[in-house]
């Protein structure tokens, strides 16, 4: 017991001699590595997949890194995602509808990691990616040429249009991921550093649920004049769309719930590049 007890000790001594801790600050833009069907774009001629990952953006991160001998260490991140538009929808039929729906990530996230200096200014890092809050925003605008029996109800004639505008947040379950970045860091003086590294994230959400939250259809003239503002709105949704809607991994047959739908995974995998800086608090002698 007495030489377990010493063996501990000596362990705990050994790193504490070598301890040190640091912060850092970086923003950066990742890319989409996924390559999943995120949409279609649809002319008069064809159709054809848009891919993508919601995870491309710019991001800023956040992390607290201790070392506990000159090679090895743990990091803990926190980051925010302000990712890029990717097209879901994009029609364009002349007289008969035009849309415009792009999804974006608005998504913070954490790591754990564990950090490896390979040399004195290149290191990895490796660990666990989640994600701790949220959304993806649906922006969309769709433009509808109204059919003859439509625009008479209106008083209106042939030419005459619904635009509509609404936003709807998707939410995802909790998702667990894979983080590895490669870097180098360049020393400035005894506390500050500047550093560059290449990022992954791999990481799938599973959705949720989505609520929309604003919407908006005008009835237009064909001289393009607004005839019947605010038509359509959150109180007054079109019988095809809810304003709340749960997904589930099993849906039966009988359903009749339009709220209710099937869930999906959704990609937020991407290779980005940071840039930073970095502060080093005063350590123990090595």
């Amino acid at each position: 017991m007495k030489q377990l007890i010493t063996a501990v000790a000596a362990i705990l001594v050994s790193t504490a001699s070598f301890a040190q801790f640091q912060v850092s600050a970086s923003t950066g833009y990742a890319m989409s590595s996924a390559g999943m069907q995120l949409g279609t774009i649809t002319t008069t001629t064809s159709t054809e997949n848009n891919y993508g990952s919601y995870g491309e953006g710019s991001n800023v991160q956040i992390r607290g890194t201790y070392f506990l001998n000159e090679k090895f260490g743990l990091d803990v991140s926190l980051g925010y995602l302000h990712g890029a538009d990717q097209t879901i929808n994009e029609t364009s039929i002349p007289g008969v509808a035009e849309v415009d729906a792009v999804a974006r990530a608005r998504a913070f996230g954490a790591s754990v990691s564990m950090v490896y200096n390979f040399t004195e200014n290149f290191y990895g890092r490796i660990g666990a990616l989640i994600k701790v809050g949220g959304k993806t925003e649906a922006v969309v605008y769709n433009k509808a040429y109204l059919s003859e029996p439509e625009y008479n109800a209106f008083g209106l004639t042939s030419g005459s249009y619904s635009e509509t505008n609404y936003v709807e947040d998707f939410h995802g379950q909790f998702p667990l991921g894979f983080v590895g970045a490669l870097g180098y860091s360049f020393d400035l003086d005894e506390h500050f550093s500047l550093f560059v590294e290449a990022e992954y994230y791999g990481i799938s959400l599973k959705r949720k649920d989505s609520e929309i939250t604003e919407f908006n259809t005008d009835i237009v003239a064909a001289d393009g004049t607004v005839a019947f503002a605010g038509f359509r709105s959150l109180d007054n949704l079109p019988d095809d769309f809810y304003k709340e809607t749960t997904y589930v991994d099993e849906l039966p047959h009988s359903n009749t719930d339009g709220s209710i739908k099937l869930s999906q995974k959704v990609p937020y995998s991407s290779f980005g590049l940071n840039f930073g800086v970095t502060y080093k608090f005063s350590g123990s002698s090595k």
